[in-house]
């Protein structure tokens, strides 16, 4: 390695640390689970998470999604173009599907799925329930009201000046 890629592996365990500490800090004041996260744009820092969902009672409160919320603040953009995602642990199927709709540059994790579900954090059973038909996953999903329901379809289609994303 060159004196670049050594400072920027430093730089990506620098970065990696500070989602870790955050992970950290989260659990030590009651916040919610282990998991913490930081986005860096051109070197800094500019959204931060740490998981809040028993402290704020929301189940979407991941760390993940509380930095992605504050780095697209930070930019006025609903994508992360250019952003890098370090994150405490390899995300769940929820933030897995946030950050491809951020569309980060890339993703750094810690630890992995597994490492998770051995605290009591398996994400498993979603995946799971992604594979099996609708009449089969454990929270019925019936469709209703299509053809209503079309209609804003139908209007985001004719929309002229929508920002397509």
């Amino acid at each position: 390695m060159n004196d670049h890629e050594d400072d920027t592996v430093s730089n990506h365990s620098s970065f990696m640390e500070q989602a870790i500490e955050t992970a950290i800090k989260g659990v030590l004041s009651n916040d919610g689970g282990p998991f913490g996260c930081v986005i860096v744009k051109d070197g800094k820092i500019i959204g931060t998470g740490n998981n809040k969902v028993t402290s704020t009672n929301d189940p979407t409160a991941h760390a993940e999604i509380i930095a992605i919320r504050e780095a697209c603040k930070h930019l006025n953009s609903f994508q992360l173009d250019g952003c890098i995602l370090y994150t405490s642990c390899e995300p769940c199927p929820m933030c897995f599907g946030a950050i491809y709709w951020a569309r980060p540059e890339k993703v750094f994790y810690a630890c992995d799925k597994t490492d998770a579900a051995k605290i009591g954090f398996d994400d498993d059973f979603i995946y799971k329930e992604l594979d099996l038909k609708l009449s089969n996953r454990s929270i019925p999903f019936e469709q209703i009201n299509k053809e209503n329901a079309m209609k804003a379809f139908n209007a985001w289609e004719d929309k002229d000046d929508k920002i397509a994303y």
